[in-house]
């Protein structure tokens, strides 16, 4: 295919620039001529047009963005009729959540928890219908106006009956080190709760001003997140609250039957951090027969004291 540039036609679309280049695809601001509106395209390289894995994973991003209309999710348009492949989405004037990290290291707890909240919220209806994102990081985390949030790139995405894509068959596009959950590192599908673990990988981080666990390369800190638990989330931030270090905690737990068992469960908790009680061994009922056998010795003292005292 040829290259594009500002100033070409893309079918109705005209291109005012280029807004991000990245190893799979250029983004271009552009205007849609039928609509005076300005959308973002996204145009694979030739050479990811030739990779039957990149342009899977490609279609997979433009039919997952065309069923999801929420207001957290970047919106996909439906076109009936492309001359080439390309998505067309929503122009979305925000900040990513990476460079808002990189700029400030930490946030106050207010905010990390009211976009832990957003994020969530998101998650819940794309795991509603049955999308899980897998490749959730702050580069695919928008925030725009007011602290509202936009999730993007839903290329390593997975549809409930989709063609199955792990970690374990294609390591070179399978998710990120930093965020990518132990069941994805071990060659498992991954489900929502994955989505889940990366959320608290992102929560840990806004708090932290780091990741939960550093190492000299991304084997390292994948190999190390099966092994070990993170650094306590308070010995890096004191000014959270213990309840909200737990609420983390959980969701970075390696067995996924540990953590939160979907979105919304996870929303409650964020909304309302309490510590999770810890659980009680039952004691065995005393039995009324017992009771009575234990009172015998101190009836016969009694009785034996009140005799020597008549005498």
């Amino acid at each position: 295919m040829t290259p594009l540039y500002p100033g070409d036609q893309l079918d109705h679309y005209f291109i005012e620039n280029v807004a991000a280049r990245g190893g799979m695809a250029t983004i271009f601001r552009a205007r849609d001529l039928r609509t005076d509106t300005i959308v973002a395209l996204k145009v694979p390289h030739p050479d990811a047009e030739c990779d039957p894995v990149m342009f899977d994973r490609f279609r997979r991003e433009t039919q997952i963005g065309e069923q999801i209309d929420h207001p957290a999710v970047m919106k996909v348009f439906s076109e009936t009729r492309r001359s080439r492949p390309y998505i067309a989405a929503e122009w979305i004037d925000g900040t990513p959540l990476r460079a808002i990290l990189d700029e400030q290291k930490k946030l106050p707890v207010w905010r990390a928890q009211r976009l832990g909240i957003a994020i969530s919220e998101a998650l819940e209806h794309l795991h509603n219908n049955g999308v899980v994102h897998r490749d959730l990081k702050p580069e695919n985390v928008m925030v725009t106006a007011g602290d509202n949030v936009k999730l993007i790139d839903f290329g390593l995405a997975s549809k409930a009956g989709g063609r199955r894509l792990t970690f374990g068959k294609f390591s070179r596009i399978m998710g990120t080190a930093d965020y990518i959950s132990p069941e994805q590192i071990q060659g498992k599908r991954g489900d929502a709760r994955s989505d889940i673990y990366a959320l608290g990988v992102i929560l840990y981080e806004m708090l932290a001003g780091r990741t939960p666990w550093q190492g000299e390369n991304p084997f390292t800190v994948m190999n190390l997140r099966t092994l070990q638990d993170p650094d306590p989330l308070r010995s890096l931030n004191g000014e959270v609250p213990a309840e909200l270090e737990d609420v983390i905690d959980k969701a970075l737990r390696r067995d996924p039957a540990r953590r939160y068992s979907d979105a919304g469960e996870f929303i409650s908790a964020l909304n309302d951090p309490r510590p999770e009680p810890e659980p009680v061994a039952e004691v065995p009922a005393r039995k009324p027969w017992l009771l009575s056998l234990a009172m015998i010795p101190v009836s016969i003292f009694l009785m034996l004291l009140y005799v020597a005292s008549h005498q």
